[in-house]
């Protein structure tokens, strides 16, 4: 599974090239947004990622979504992304004009949490993705932990937005693989409000998306290739590949020599692929699908919007809605035994 989700990821980057020329079609749809207002709902705060980026989109989208709509953004956070995911599939109005930036770990949320989760990814339509980013451990280096043997040895606090969150999952997952000793404490609003607590000394780490840490700390871990005394140490990654910039910093499945425990991380390494994009709710109007997915291949590639992306901190490396539909199809397929065992080990439950 691991090497075919691997060479999906490559392969499709081919694809998204080619998709993104595709001209935006306003037939049929203009009347759905021409002097409407479109609501992306998000799960967390404004200060983050998920903030910017849909901040981003927001202005941007606008230009071609044909009916040129207003844009806004709705921010509802809480359980790591999840209370948004469920209001949005079983609330909001399903007629194309609220959409959701779903939480990276929808995926495993579903496969772990299906009682706390009142969404289903499987039904969602995905219109695309701006960037994904690997969930990395950094730590303080005053905290006494250097590397992951450190992590079996001493007992630190790490800060959480919730169990849905990477921000939980990947500390709870190293626990249970590898006996680390992190104290999780959830409750914390976004990347920006841990990132503050982790300066102030209430928490020694977090578990974030890279592109959080470099954006809002890259002074942080200024020399890290180097072994300077920077102030915070990033000790593991989790995804598919390694993420640029931080080549140096091992993978989970690393340290997993058994096979059925590096199903495991692959799992958790869903919300890489995932990263920060758009759906469509169950029941909206078919006809939107195709232009939507258009409207958004066409603003990623658009050099404005990449210039102002990166003028926020954000990064674009888009995948289109059918890719990450594709991905999202087979990972929800991830076989019983290894979702009962993910669950077993991080939440104690069958």
């Amino acid at each position: 599974m691991l090497k075919k989700l691997i060479g999906g990821v490559t392969t499709i980057t081919a694809l998204s090239m080619a998709t993104a020329m595709t001209p935006v079609s306003a037939a049929d749809i203009s009347s759905e947004y021409k002097g409407r207002t479109v609501t992306i709902l998000v799960g967390y705060g404004s200060g983050g990622t998920y903030g910017r980026t849909s901040l981003l989109l927001g202005e941007h989208m606008d230009e071609v979504i044909p009916g040129k709509p207003s844009m806004v953004v709705q921010h509802m956070p809480g359980a790591g992304g999840i209370k948004a995911a469920n209001f949005f599939y079983n609330v909001a109005p399903k007629n194309g004009r609220t959409l959701l930036m779903p939480p990276e770990m929808s995926i495993v949320s579903e496969l772990l949490r299906p009682k706390k989760v009142k969404y289903r990814c499987k039904q969602m339509t995905w219109l695309g993705r701006v960037f994904g980013q690997n969930s990395t451990i950094a730590v303080r280096r005053d905290s006494g932990v250097t590397s992951m043997a450190d992590l079996k040895n001493k007992k630190i606090t790490m800060a959480s937005s919730g169990k849905g969150s990477p921000t939980f999952l990947i500390p709870a997952t190293l626990n249970a693989l590898l006996g680390t000793k992190m104290k999780i404490i959830k409750g914390y609003k976004g990347s920006r409000r841990m990132q503050l607590a982790m300066e102030q000394g209430e928490v020694h780490g977090i578990a974030l998306g890279w592109t959080a840490w470099i954006s809002a700390k890259p002074h942080w871990f200024k020399g890290m290739k180097k072994g300077t005394n920077n102030y915070a140490i990033p000790l593991v990654q989790s995804g598919y590949v390694k993420q640029k910039g931080i080549e140096h910093v091992p993978l989970i499945r690393e340290f997993l020599p058994n096979k059925e425990d590096r199903q495991v991380a692959m799992m958790l390494g869903s919300a890489s692929v995932l990263g920060r994009g758009l759906v469509l709710p169950p029941g909206a109007p078919k006809k939107l699908v195709k232009p939507l997915r258009a409207a958004f291949a066409k603003i990623t590639k658009n050099k404005r919007f990449i210039k102002d992306a990166y003028k926020r901190g954000l990064e674009v490396n888009p995948l289109t809605g059918i890719e990450i539909q594709k991905i999202v199809n087979d990972l929800m397929d991830t076989p019983q035994a290894t979702v009962k065992r993910a669950r077993g080990l991080i939440f104690g439950k069958k």
